[in-house]
């Protein structure tokens, strides 16, 4: 059954044109009707029962699925044509039938696993602390960690003990705590509790950390580390907050996995050597550690701001929640649609789903909204918008690319990325990110922006994010040959001072992505630009220091393709005539040890060093002082031997 998608003016307060809709995205229509949500809830219930709606509101969302449930049929699809296109300014029809369109595209089903809270709950903090683990006692196990002796309570229904926190490893449902002078309570006597001996290093388990300390914060990030809890012991109502939020965090919880991890594509070292560390360097809240010569990522404290796969040069880690594929199509589908339905100057504005999407409701309900040729696309990690995804917008038909972060967002990642999209593009002005705190401030900055516009063949973007981004820079410079990026970049040429290098292959053998290869029949050390992730290995493993890096990305189809870096005439053996070696390498080992070691003393010694593999250990053997040589080989014992030795005694 196609969908079909339900309208509504909202009591006439905004220009619905059905026909226009349809025919630009392919979708049935309901006729508009005024009032959906309120006198025509009948006629709701009858568009729901008929199955595959999608009804043209999110801000009554939670009565249609109501609904639905009423009816026992599955909710329906929404798109928030309202706040997003029917109250902007200009005709918003164009941006209306693209919206619908990208609603319409299938859904990624995201991967998860259950998260078992069982309730067992950790409190730090002074007078505060016991106050809040007075109100959590009867639902939760509670045990409070105190600064002092001087706070322990009388009362037996919490435990309490007296220390400090080492380290807190771990999220919701699987913290491990490490303390420090850990003191237990000994409850007999009389008078107050005394305490036990202090222990060291000692470790224990929970399932959710209400941190009222008034400290420093436990874990990195912690507004993005599920279970851990934090408030100011000053502030009541931020404790009292916090409390609530605790109680609630018992049961059986669904944690989505936002990034896949491919180990095998991860440049991270390679024999002890460093390379990259770009997503070690990203991560706010630590999830991500070195495994050896690659990472490894707890899915358990990963919060999903993706700015992890925004900077993997190589795609080892990729966002997966949704995958890159379904930002490319959802691109793909909104510039498409838009030209379909006569759209003209479309603008995108990437934005999140919290404060983004508030803004420019409150924008369109009290002020101007949107400009009709701002379409917005709401992602779940906007971090994770990197280059690769601007590029692709604008190749597709998009002339500029506003990105709105949230306070909390990530934004030094999505400045590097604008900037080396705007290298990629070819043009200053074709990402902005927009640093507005109010709905009056967003509008202003969308309307009074009036630079020039990209424009190119619009592209398909399919592939990985490194292909995407060399198809859009082509389309993007269809003249240029070469673009030139900022230092960091992930793209790029190796340099070879081939002056310095003596075709050791060492880095060779350890490039990851094998941009660097050799030529087994001869000394050559041959590159391919394209494969190139500018990680560093080669840099950092070369012994002559020969090698650099230059951030650059070489459109020209040779760039596809190895190219000789540097060769050298291969050394003849002078018993048997097979090629070896280098031989600028060869005769220069032989003039530093002929003569001059105890090895190489004669001359005869000497010219080992001028033979291959097969031929010196031929002439070592044949040698008067030859090693491998030993003494006459004594006869072999028989019975005979042993029965006349014992004769003889």
């Amino acid at each position: 059954m196609s969908k079909k998608l339900i309208l509504c003016d909202c009591l006439g307060s905004q220009s619905v044109d059905a026909g226009a809709i349809e025919a630009a995205c392919g979708m049935a229509c309901s006729k508009v009707y005024t009032s959906l949500c309120m006198d025509q809830l009948d006629a709701a219930a009858k568009e729901i029962a008929d199955g595959d709606a999608i009804i043209a509101c999110q801000q009554e969302r939670q009565q249609f699925e109501e609904l639905a449930d009423e009816l026992e049929i599955d909710p329906p699809g929404f798109v928030d044509l309202r706040d997003r296109a029917g109250w902007g300014e200009g005709d918003g029809g164009p941006k209306m039938a693209a919206l619908v369109a990208e609603a319409a595209l299938s859904a990624h089903p995201g991967k998860a696993v259950d998260i078992v809270s069982e309730g067992t709950c950790l409190i730090i903090g002074g007078s505060a602390a016991i106050q809040a683990a007075e109100d959590l006692c009867d639902i939760m196990a509670v045990t409070v960690l105190l600064p002092d002796a001087e706070h322990v309570p009388a009362d037996r229904r919490f435990d309490c003990v007296v220390g400090e926190v080492r380290k807190v490893d771990g999220a919701l449902g699987g913290f491990s705590v490490r303390f420090g002078a850990l003191q237990q309570i000994v409850t007999g006597g009389r008078g107050a509790f005394a305490l036990g001996q202090p222990v060291e290093g000692a470790v224990s388990d929970c399932d959710v950390i209400l941190d009222i300390s008034g400290g420093t914060a436990l874990v990195a990030a912690p507004d993005k580390r599920e279970g851990y809890l934090r408030a100011d012991p000053a502030h009541a109502p931020s404790v009292a907050k916090a409390v609530l939020a605790a109680s609630q965090l018992i049961g059986t919880f669904e944690k989505p996995l936002y990034v896949r991890m491919e180990a095998s594509l991860c440049a991270h070292s390679r024999a002890e050597k460093p390379a990259c560390s770009n997503c070690l360097n990203v991560c706010p809240t630590g999830a991500i550690t070195p495994a050896g010569e690659h990472v490894t990522v707890d899915p358990m404290i990963c919060a999903g701001c993706g700015s992890c796969a925004a900077v993997c040069p190589s795609g080892a880690i990729s966002y997966d929640a949704p995958p890159v594929e379904t930002i490319f199509r959802r691109l793909t589908t909104l510039a498409s649609t838009y030209r379909t339905a006569g759209g003209t100057d479309p603008r995108l504005l990437v934005h999140d789903a919290e404060f983004g999407m508030e803004l420019i409701s409150l924008s369109a309900r009290f002020g101007r909204g949107l400009p009709h040729n701002i379409i917005p696309l709401q992602v779940e990690a906007l971090a994770g918008f990197g280059h690769a995804e601007m590029l692709a917008a604008l190749a597709c038909g998009f002339g500029h690319v506003a990105v709105l972060p949230a306070p909390k967002t990530e934004i030094d990642v999505i400045e590097e990325q604008a900037a080396l999209a705007r290298a990629l593009a070819g043009h200053e002005g074709a990402v902005h990110i927009l640093q507005a705190a109010d709905p009056d401030a967003l509008s202003e900055a969308l309307f009074d922006d009036h630079s020039a516009a990209l424009s190119c063949d619009p592209i398909l973007p399919m592939g990985t994010r490194r292909q995407v981004t060399r198809l859009a820079a082509k389309a993007l410079q269809p003249d240029a040959e070469q673009v030139t990026l900022p230092r960091g970049a992930p793209y790029g040429a190796v340099l070879v001072d081939t002056s310095a290098c003596t075709l050791c292959l060492s880095c060779v053998s350890l490039c990851p992505s094998g941009a660097l290869g050799d030529n087994p029949d001869m000394p050559q050390l041959r590159f391919q630009e394209d494969a190139c992730l500018q990680c560093g290995l080669c840099a950092n493993i070369c012994p002559e220091k020969a090698i650099t890096l230059q951030p650059q990305l070489d459109l020209k189809d040779a760039a596809l393709s190895q190219r000789v870096l540097h060769e050298e005439e291969p050394f003849a053996c002078i018993e048997c005539g097979t090629l070896f070696g280098v031989k600028s390498t060869v005769e220069r080992i032989t003039e530093k040890l002929a003569g001059n070691h105890a090895m190489f003393a004669t001359s005869d010694a000497a010219k080992m060093i001028q033979m291959c593999d097969n031929c010196r250990i031929q002439a070592q053997y044949h040698s008067t002082d030859n090693p491998f040589q030993g003494g006459e080989r004594p006869r072999v014992r028989t019975t005979d031997d042993y029965v006349s030795k014992r004769r003889d005694h």
